[in-house]
Parts: structure tokens; C-alpha cells; sequence
């Protein structure tokens, strides 16, 4: 199990010393703007991860299309939820931006500490000459630069209900989905269907060859379901941490 490949560390670390400088700079120059002016960047971006996926789309579905590219991924939400967090001043605007600062938080954490899990050494190479490796590389590094810039920019004001619950209900409502989905199409959404962490994928496989298929399925379902959740709750709670107490005042 290799978390970081030579080709992680020639490419993911530059990246991110870039994004910090771009975050620092965008910081110094945004902090005291109103609102409608430092969600700028957060709106180039969720225009960008959106065209991003339509080019994937399209390039799968000329190539026969493969149930993989569904976006039922976790990282997937981010399509969902960035655009409307980018765009919505609603009633529920500073809910919608805690469950994407969340996402995103997440992403970038795994990213960050397991990236060969993320993207592969081999979607790193052929970055180049193919759209769909172009894709993965630039739209998981993308999400390291919006949850940056979402705590930078202070575009979020943390609430003090509903929050948790809405993290948790979105976590949750994902997982019956992606689930139920990678069961119905047969294809690893979130390692719903197996595992692509070798050391587990044998665990998993052994549960398999004790208690039978549909059995140990559904157990391994339930585990990694619980284990989502959790895991999104947690980086919810250092967001939280990262984001610390620090407040712009808001004029629009």
C-alpha cells in the first residue's frame, strides 16, 4: 500500500505550494471585500469543475461510455453542491456552504495524506495525452484550492444549529445512493462494491468466504456507510477547528 508515488511527490507537492501562495495572495487582496466580491473565486471555480465534467462526460460517451464515469463518487458531491453554494443567498446559503466546505474538506484530506488512492501514479503520467487522466489529476487538485480559499475568503459563517444535522442527512443520504447504485450497476462508487485499499480488499474477501456473498455484501456495505459518515462528521468538526473564530464583517 503506497500512499505517495515518485510521481505524487513530483507533481502533488508543487501543486500544493502553488495553491498556498494563490490562497495567501487571494487573502491579502479579498479579506476585507464584501461578500458578493471574495465568493468570486469560488464561483470561477465551480464553473470550471463543472465544464471539467462535461468534457468527461462527453469524452466517455464517445468512447461507448462506462458506468464508472457516473458521478456517484464521493468527491462527486462537490458538482452538486459547489455550484449551488457559489451562486445560492438563500434562506439555507450558510448550510449548503458548511456541507461543501465539508466535502471538500474531505477530498482534500484524503488527497493529501493517501493521493495514490485518489489518482494514480498512472493518471499522473498520462495526464497529457488523454482527457479522462487530465480530468482526474486537475479536478482533485481543484478541490484542494476551493477548501483553501473557502477558509481563506471566510465565505462561511458558521451557524450554530443544523449544521451537523445537514452534514450528517447529506453523508447519509449519498451513502444509500452510492450504495444501492454500485450494487444495481456492479461498479466500485466509494468503494461501495469493494475495496481499492488492498490490505481491506482481503478482509473484505475473507468475510466473503465465511458468512457467503450476499451476507458479507451487505455487512461491508453497512461498515463503510457507517465509516463515511463518521468520516465526513470529523472533517466537518476540523473544519470547524481550521476555521477557527476568525469573522469578516459581511457588507454586500
Amino acid at each position: 500500500m503506497v500512499l505517495w508515488t515518485p510521481e505524487h511527490l513530483k507533481t502533488l507537492l508543487p501543486s500544493l505550494i502553488v495553491i498556498a501562495i494563490v490562497t495567501v495572495i487571494l487573502r491579502l487582496v479579498l479579506i476585507h471585500k464584501p461578500l458578493n466580491i471574495r465568493m468570486i473565486p469560488i464561483q470561477v471555480l465551480a464553473v470550471f469543475i463543472l465544464l471539467l465534467e462535461i468534457g468527461k462526460q462527453a469524452v466517455s460517451f464517445s468512447r461507448g461510455y462506462d458506468l464508472y464515469h457516473i458521478p456517484l463518487h464521493y468527491c462527486s458531491l462537490l458538482l452538486y453542491t459547489l455550484p449551488v453554494m457559489a451562486f445560492y443567498r438563500g434562506k439555507h446559503s450558510q448550510t449548503v456552504n458548511a456541507v461543501t466546505a465539508t466535502v471538500a474538506g474531505a477530498m482534500t484530506l484524503l488527497t493529501v495524506i493517501y493521493p495514490n488512492l485518489i489518482y494514480s501514479a498512472g493518471n499522473i503520467r498520462e495526464y497529457f495525452q488523454d482527457y479522462l487522466d487530465f480530468h482526474t489529476v486537475t479536478f482533485h487538485t481543484a478541490v484542494i484550492l476551493i477548501f483553501a480559499l473557502i477558509v481563506v475568503l471566510d465565505v462561511h459563517t458558521v451557524q450554530p444549529k443544523g449544521e451537523v444535522k445537514a452534514v450528517s442527512l447529506v453523508a447519509a443520504v449519498f451513502c444509500v445512493i452510492s450504495a444501492s447504485m454500485a450494487q444495481i450497476l456492479k461498479t466500485n462508487y466509494a468503494n461501495f462494491y469493494s475495496c481499492n485499499i488492498p490490505p481491506l480488499e482481503n478482509v473484505r474477501l475473507a468475510v466473503r468466504d465465511a458468512m457467503g456473498a450476499v451476507v458479507a455484501q451487505l455487512f461491508y456495505v453497512l461498515v463503510v456507510s457507517i465509516l463515511t459518515i463518521l468520516f465526513t462528521l470529523m472533517c466537518y468538526w476540523l473544519y470547524r477547528l481550521l476555521k477557527g473564530k476568525s469573522k469578516v464583517p459581511e457588507t454586500v
